[in-house]
Parts: structure tokens; C-alpha cells; sequence
């Protein structure tokens, strides 16, 4: 089971918006939200508003941003960011293409944004740091994706609009993927998503969350007994084997709340719950609204 896969499935909406920007210096553009950016041509300047130190960034380098304080992108750390909405889309382009700055060098980003729902909490997002920066070349998977990327951007043909739709949206993955690996040896997740005793219970519940799962029967599958596991699995999830069951089974059924009209009590059951007042109880209880009123907020939000 992907379990990693299956995460980022559960938290996303829709499909992530990008835009090529070609800067022309002097350009500075600010950026908030959680989203990417490749620097596919020229070099520029990621400088982090809650103060800390610009960071220079070269041809090929990817930087994954989740929510924070925001940033700027510059030709130069000095140059003031521009309060600019993207949202030029240019005929035959299967992105949307932003131009704009003074007449000096060109430096060509794709800036992306991904939709979470950060109503679906999971421990992944709350691990993540503010900036992940990918360098050219440490990522060999990663590096080709953008060099693809790229070729599809510079020339579009057929079936271009397809093909960069998925490579955007496969690109989380691989950053993700790639942090996870760089951070192994530091704990957490990227330890949990590895580690021998806790990734055979993570697969087990995220195969089929609604089997009545105890801490007992997911020890079993771990190899070991109740305690060392139950203590093991904290450690490195962040909580408990059966809150972060619990955590899962309502994040599957927000998801099915917000983008099916299967009844509720198919959610329920898919969740693992005989009735739907047990269902709407531990739903409300993790959500903090019952489930007939998440999905009517969904669709309203779906439709704005």
C-alpha cells in the first residue's frame, strides 16, 4: 500500500493551479500558500518574510513551500515584491504565462499551488518545515520530471495540456518523496513510512480502515507485542495507533463527504461504523461540524 500516496490524495481538492513567469529584472513577485516553484531558466532570490536569510536559487532548483508567513521571489533579495495575481492565460499554453518586471536578464519559473484541505489534518503536514529546497541534480527522478516539464512548456504539441497537467501534479510527490528520504535518519514520518514494525500497521489501516482494527491485532502484524509497539508507533506517527485509525477513517470520509453524494450511512460504513450516530458523533467530534453540514459547506465552497 502507498501509504504516502494515499496522504496527499486524502488532503488534496481539485487540480493544482500553475503559471510559467517570465521575470524580467528588476522583478520581485510575493507568494503565500502551500505550492512549488522551478526555476527552469536564469537564477533568482527566495526571501522569507518572517525575516530569516535570502536564499539564492539556481537553473533546475525546486522549492516546496508550505503555509507560512509567505515569501518573495526576486531578481534581487533588495527588489520590492510586486502584489501580482497570476492569472494570464495565454492561447495554445496548458499553463497560465505571466510576463512582467523591468528590461534587464529573463529568469523563467513555474510557480504552482497545490489545494489542501487543512480540515483533513494529518501528522505529515504538521512535520513539514516552512521551505523545502531541492538542488540540481540530487534528485535524479525529480530533475528529469522538470527537464520534461520543461520541454512540454518551451514547446507545446499534442496532447501538451495532459501531459503537463500530470507532471505538475506528480511533482509533489517526488518533492515529498525526495524529503522524506534526505530526512530518514531524523525520525518522524520519514521514518515511519520505512521502519519495519510501524509501516506494515500503517498499510493495514490504510488498506482497510474499516476493519476493527485494535492495537493488539495491528501489533500482531508488526511482530511484536502491544506495548513496545503501541510505544514505537507513537514515537514516530506523533500519536497513538488507534487516534491516528480514527484520524484516517474521518479524513476518508470528509473526502467521500465532499466529492460523492453517497449516503451517509455508505460513509459511515466505509469508516468502520455499524450506525450512522456513531459515525456523525466521532465525525463531529473530529471536525468540529456534523457530517450533513461538512458536506453542504463543501459544495458551497466547490461552487465559489
Amino acid at each position: 500500500m502507498d501509504v504516502l500516496a494515499e496522504v496527499l490524495e486524502s488532503m488534496r481538492t481539485g487540480r493544482p493551479s500553475s503559471v510559467r513567469t517570465d521575470g524580467y529584472a528588476p522583478w520581485g513577485l510575493g507568494v503565500r500558500g502551500t505550492g512549488f516553484h522551478v526555476v527552469l531558466h536564469g537564477g533568482c532570490w527566495l526571501v522569507p518574510l518572517d525575516g530569516a536569510a535570502p536564499t539564492a536559487l539556481a537553473e533546475g532548483d525546486v522549492v516546496f513551500l508550505a503555509e507560512g508567513d509567505g515569501h518573495v521571489l526576486a531578481d534581487d533579495p533588495a527588489t520590492p515584491a510586486s502584489d501580482i495575481a497570476p492569472q494570464w492565460v495565454s492561447p495554445g499554453s496548458p499553463v497560465g504565462v505571466l510576463s512582467f518586471g523591468g528590461g534587464g536578464p529573463r529568469t523563467r519559473i513555474l510557480c504552482g499551488r497545490y489545494h489542501l484541505d487543512h480540515g483533513r489534518r494529518h501528522p505529515l503536514l504538521g512535520m513539514l518545515p516552512p521551505v523545502i529546497l531541492l538542488r540540481t541534480g540530487g534528485h535524479p527522478e525529480l530533475t528529469a520530471a522538470v527537464g520534461l516539464l520543461g520541454s512540454e512548456l518551451d514547446r507545446p504539441r499534442c496532447g501538451s495540456e495532459s501531459v503537463v497537467a500530470a507532471l505538475i501534479d506528480s511533482l509533489l510527490l517526488y518533492i515529498l518523496r525526495a524529503w522524506l528520504e534526505s530526512t530518514r535518519d531524523e525520525g518522524g514520518w520519514a521514518s515511519a513510512l520505512s521502519d519495519p514494525v510501524v509501516a506494515p500497521a500503517l498499510a493495514a489501516m490504510h488498506h482497510d480502515p474499516a476493519a476493527p482494527w485494535t492495537v493488539e491485532s495491528l501489533a500482531r502484524r508488526s511482530g511484536l507485542s502491544r506495548s513496545p509497539f503501541a510505544k514505537r508507533f507513537a514515537a514516530l506517527v506523533g500519536e497513538p495507533p488507534l487516534t491516528y485509525l480514527t484520524r484516517w477513517r474521518m479524513s476518508g470520509a470528509a473526502r467521500l463527504l465532499r466529492e460523492s453524494d453517497v449516503p451517509l450511512s455508505a460513509v459511515a460504513s466505509s469508516a468502520g461504523y455499524g450506525s450512522e450516530y456513531a459515525f456523525a458523533k466521532a465525525f463531529k467530534r473530529e471536525y468540529g461540524v456534523a457530517p450533513g453540514r461538512y458536506r453542504r459547506h463543501a459544495a458551497v465552497a466547490d461552487r465559489q
